[in-house]
């Protein structure tokens, strides 16, 4: 053996590796390399690629095994899915004959015990009583042959329900459908009880119910007319800009960024729903609506010191000395005054423009924004969030300006309009 092997094997490795080398050859013949180009007809480039042995073979395995497990799941579903079901189908009968089995036992072993009874009761007044008559005696004595008869009959259903493979219940024969009508009766008045009761339950749910729906909506109406009475002091200037009340207050209840509440669903009712209901629901939309629209909307003052030095509108340009519209609020200060955000919103814009010197502008959702100009210094950075009261620059003197002072901007839709009322909020 050992001569064999070094006669024609240069190692005992090589001996050993031999079948497994012997198997790559008959593959690299049967699935030699592959070298193929691919033409780029628009740029006119030409690409080589080169499929070595063991990747065809590779992918010749793969192709025979994903035949071979196509045409099993194929045979499966053909083959075994049918009698799967039909197998399914039949325990399925099998559990239904038992419970039918198990339902008729019950009545019957209910109807057995009832005739004993009956039985006995007959029995003990035959023997017992010393006062019946003939006829007392004779009507008993076929009451008991009657009895008998239908404990006869009941053994002989017993024995049927067990050894008759296609039994079927027959009642009709059961001393008159007792057994049914007592089975009824019980049913009735238990459900009977459980009505009663629901009733009792249903009122005192109506009863919190309405008191619920009151308290709420008491209490939104509240909340409702509060909050309106905070946003009527803007109503006007809304007007102006063509905004409606309810289309804002929807728009707001659809708005949400990563500062205030999500976005509010309105509640909807069937047409039918009580007008409580819907009466409250509109409540609660205007509510949640009209909170937003408070938490959003740039309402305050950005300076502690309100003293407003121009106006918006026309005035006398200080440069040229010629009318010319103001698009903003002059307010009085000192260069390092800190100038604040009014309401939450995203930072859009910071750096110089011209005439306006260093500017912030903050997007505060629903087409408002705001802008802050001639400032010494930013301390916010574009695509920041800021809160109401967070410090977005410092008062200065950039730009086209005669001074100290902070030029103070409200835009609706990219549009400046007059902020005096947003200010004085």
């Amino acid at each position: 053996m050992l001569n064999f092997i070094t006669r024609h094997f240069t190692s005992a490795w090589a001996f050993l590796t031999w079948p497994f080398r012997t198997l790559w050859k008959m593959i690299v013949r049967l699935f030699p390399p592959r070298e193929f180009t691919v033409m780029d007809t628009p740029r006119g480039n030409v690409y080589s690629f080169n499929q070595s042995t063991f990747w065809r073979f590779t992918k010749f395995v793969g192709k025979i095994g994903l035949i071979v497990w196509a045409s099993w799941s194929t045979y499966v579903f053909i083959y075994h899915r049918p009698m799967l079901q039909k197998r399914t189908q039949q325990l399925q009968q099998e559990r239904e004959y038992h419970d039918r089995q198990v339902i008729d036992l019950q009545a019957y072993l209910g109807k057995f015990n009832e005739l004993t009874r009956e039985l006995n009761v007959i029995d003990d007044k035959i023997t017992n009583s010393k006062k019946l008559t003939d006829a007392e005696r004779e009507n008993l004595t076929n009451s008991r042959v009657k009895i008998w008869g239908e404990l006869d009959f009941l053994k002989t259903r017993v024995a049927e329900l067990f050894a008759a493979r296609d039994y079927n219940p027959d009642f009709l024969k059961i001393a008159d459908l007792s057994v049914a009508y007592d089975m009824v009766r019980a049913e009735n008045a238990t459900i009977r009880e459980q009505n009663e009761q629901l009733l009792e339950n249903m009122n005192i749910i109506a009863d919190a119910d309405n008191e619920i729906i009151n308290g709420v909506t008491k209490i939104t109406d509240e909340h409702v007319k509060e909050l309106r009475q905070q946003l009527n002091k803007i109503n006007s200037t809304l007007l102006s800009l063509g905004i409606q009340e309810q289309t804002l207050i929807q728009n707001a209840n659809k708005y949400s960024n990563p500062i205030v509440n999500n976005i509010f669903t309105p509640i909807t009712f069937h047409t039918d729903v009580d007008t409580k209901y819907k009466k409250l629901a509109s409540n609660l939309e205007m509510w949640a609506g009209l909170s937003k629209l408070a938490t959003v909307l740039p309402l305050g003052s950005p300076v502690k010191n309100t003293h407003v030095t121009s106006g918006f509108g026309m005035r006398t340009d200080p440069f040229t000395k010629k009318p010319k519209k103001h698009k903003g609020i002059d307010f009085a200060g000192k260069i390092g005054t800190e100038l604040s955000a009014v309401a939450p919103g995203r930072v859009v814009s910071v750096g110089e423009r011209s005439g306006y010197g260093l500017t912030v502008e903050i997007d505060h959702g629903l087409g408002f924004s705001t802008l802050y100009a001639h400032l010494s210094k930013p301390l916010v950075s574009r695509g920041d969030w800021v809160r109401p009261g967070t410090v977005v620059g410092l008062g200065g003197s950039s730009g086209r300006s005669t001074g100290a002072h902070l030029h103070y901007e409200i835009k609706y839709k990219g549009n400046q309009f007059n902020p005096a009322k947003f200010v004085k909020e």
